[in-house]
């Protein structure tokens, strides 16, 4: 029996070239994406599958989707909706082309690629669906209002579709990941320097902190995971037979999803807005 094709995003670094790199030892045909062709060219040196596909690009999405579908003989089983990237700053001082720009990348992007693949699922009766989410879905945190507010979204829209595939064999599951070890934080803070003007925002002075923390090697000290940490529920999303709705990943993602229940909302606030 060949092996089910999985499309991945995001593949250039972090938990998608992780994902990219292991799926293939476990049974699954992968077909990597990536938004920069040299990223691409690399894929396909690693000896993996690649095409071009930019989620702020709908053009892209659709030649990528394509592309994929026709390596694939015309059915995917598996999508893994993984490339997203935080833009930084205050609310107040985020234009509204940089949030448009990050729902395009975090959400609407996701949409329309969802929208390409999921007829084969249909048709077939059978397919999953992964989200990669954040803790940042489930509470929010200063300064990160528009990767919140992508987040959040990505949230709400995978559980209405979870429910709207009930019965067809399509699944649909989020991976919710706290503070991984990824190009993360360069891509943030490359979307600060180019949206936000600190010297013109009353947060001048905790700007400079972000700009630190975002610059700082690694992660959330003592929290921080590998890419790799994010391959067990993703093989779990794909493998099971009842898989699971919500996969947390690191510690603070655990926590915060159970403070959140038992918390009043007050007393939650007064943790998180002591975040940087």
């Amino acid at each position: 029996m060949p092996h089910p094709f999985v499309l991945i995003t995001g593949c250039s670094s972090g938990i998608g070239l992780a994902a990219a790199k292991t799926l293939g030892s476990q049974g699954f045909t992968v077909i990597a994406s990536a938004r920069k062709r040299e990223d691409v060219e690399q894929l396909t040196r690693l000896g993996l599958l690649a095409v071009r596909l930019d989620l702020a690009d709908e053009a892209s999405i659709e030649q990528g989707a394509a592309e994929a579908l026709a390596l694939a003989g015309g059915r995917l089983y598996g999508l893994f909706n993984n490339g997203a990237y935080g833009q930084p700053g205050a609310l107040e001082d985020l234009p509204t082309a940089a949030l448009r720009e990050q729902f395009n990348a975090n959400l609407f992007g996701w949409h329309h690629l969802i929208r390409q693949v999921l007829p084969t699922m249909l048709a077939a009766g059978e397919g999953r669906i992964v989200q990669n989410s954040s803790v940042l879905g489930l509470v929010a945190m200063k300064f990160r209002g528009a990767y919140n507010a992508s987040k959040f979204a990505l949230e709400g829209y995978t559980d209405t579709l979870r429910l709207e595939l009930s019965g067809t064999g399509v699944h649909i599951s989020l991976i919710e990941p706290g503070p991984i070890d990824t190009r993360f934080r360069a891509n943030a803070r490359a979307a600060f320097l180019r949206h936000i003007d600190p010297a013109a925002s009353r947060h001048q002075a905790a700007y400079q902190q972000t700009l630190s923390r975002l610059e700082r090697e690694g992660g959330a000290r003592g929290f921080t995971l590998p890419s790799e940490s994010c391959i067990p529920p993703l093989l779990h999303a794909l493998n099971s037979k009842r898989p699971k709705h919500r996969y947390p990943v690191t510690f603070p993602t655990r926590l915060f999803t159970v403070l959140r229940r038992l918390l009043p909302s007050r007393w939650l606030d007064k943790l998180l807005i002591k975040s940087a």
